[in-house]
């Protein structure tokens, strides 16, 4: 095995740690999932999961590096990522939660079909430099000099990505079932808005950070 089992215990430690620390991205599965149910819960973690996947192969692959290099990239990839996460949240704040009958699962509005959900989930995920550029300076501290890189660097994004994937998919679904306990559309809305406005201030904040070094 590339990796050794010490390395890979401490890693996958690290990985869970941070990955229970809610950003941007389980905020939106959350508040999605709560609106609009499971199918719309499973299309945003299989968002998560592709976003992660791509983020962490390009930072692998050398786009991290690229990024730590080149501020005026950085900067570029950051407001576009910044933009998006306020648009996002802006139209979750818009999105009305019109449940005509609540113990009719999983009724998706035009604004919570699956497909734009997924797109959206993996647009958040893939487009974080910070994302990308912790990506380069976590996994180092893994890898074994004395070991090929590539299998290495290989099951370590695998590994992230896959914790990332059940770690969307916990909250998810439990927002999912906390769906079907609330049946009240006033409170969907209130967490929908709650959400939105998370989102918006969390893509202001990333506008607002400076690149470190």
């Amino acid at each position: 095995m590339p990796v050794s089992p010490e390395h890979f215990a401490a890693f996958v430690v690290a990985s869970v740690i941070l990955l229970v620390i809610p950003g941007p991205t389980i905020i939106m599965v959350i508040t999605q999932a709560l609106a609009h149910g499971r199918r719309v819960a499973l299309a945003s973690v299989i968002g998560v999961g592709l976003g992660d996947l791509v983020a962490t192969s390009l930072s692998i692959a050398g786009a991290g590096a690229l990024l730590a290099a080149s501020a005026s990239l950085f900067q570029a990839l950051k407001f576009i990522g910044a933009a998006y996460l306020i648009w996002i949240g802006y139209k979750m704040w818009r999105t009305p939660v019109n449940i005509p009958d609540m113990s009719a699962a999983d009724v998706p509005t035009a604004a919570g079909r699956p497909a734009v959900i997924f797109r959206d989930s993996f647009l958040i995920t893939a487009l974080n430099p910070k994302g990308i550029l912790f990506f380069v300076a976590f996994v180092p501290q893994f890898i074994d000099p004395a070991q090929p890189y590539a299998p290495q660097a290989a099951i370590y994004v695998l590994t992230f990505t896959l914790l990332g994937i059940l770690n969307a998919a916990m909250f998810a679904f439990a927002a999912a079932g906390a769906r079907q306990t609330i049946r009240r559309p006033r409170v969907l809305k209130v967490a929908m808005r709650t959400g939105g406005s998370l989102l918006m201030m969390a893509g202001l904040a990333a506008a607002l950070t400076r690149r470190a070094g």
